[in-house]
């Protein structure tokens, strides 16, 4: 079992695997910082200077200016503004992502479909490459004609 293991974690997939966690986790707290020091800032002032990390509902009697004010006195609150910026971290690294695989799929080699059929040298139609008589017009077809068509 301890070699079987050791043949599982040495494989290349299971060290490419952690490269990319870690290098996710990593850009998953640039984008977080992004957003909540670049995009939200430059949004909220745009809306006439709102603070969209400090926008919640308190479920509460008592008032409070602030978030930090509120979970300070545990209020229970709903953090909408936290929840845009998650929205808006997730669409970004979601768009990462997605151009990072569009990128990795350009480069993967296409597979050339195997040729099935070939052209009948008398009447130009599709036919079979095992056939060695074109159903359209009835030709016989040369040894020599259906092993050039084979290649």
């Amino acid at each position: 079992m301890l070699k079987e293991f050791k043949e599982f974690a040495l494989k290349g997939n299971v060290i490419d695997l952690a490269v990319g966690v870690v290098i996710g986790a990593a850009f998953g707290k640039i984008v977080t910082s992004m957003v909540n020091d670049i995009i939200m800032p430059s949004v909220g002032l745009l809306l006439g200077k709102v603070d969209f990390s400090n926008l919640f509902i308190n479920l509460g009697d008592k008032d409070y200016a602030t978030l930090a004010e509120a979970k300070e006195a545990g209020a229970v609150t709903i953090n909408y503004g936290l929840f845009i910026n998650s929205i808006i971290d997730f669409l970004i690294v979601a768009f990462a992502i997605f151009f990072v695989v569009k990128q990795m799929n350009r480069f993967r080699k296409k597979e050339v479909p195997k040729k099935t059929t070939k052209e009948c040298p008398h009447c130009v139609s599709s036919i079979p490459l095992k056939a060695t008589r074109c159903p359209a017009c009835t030709s016989l077809l040369s040894e020599d004609q259906v092993a050039a068509a084979k290649m």
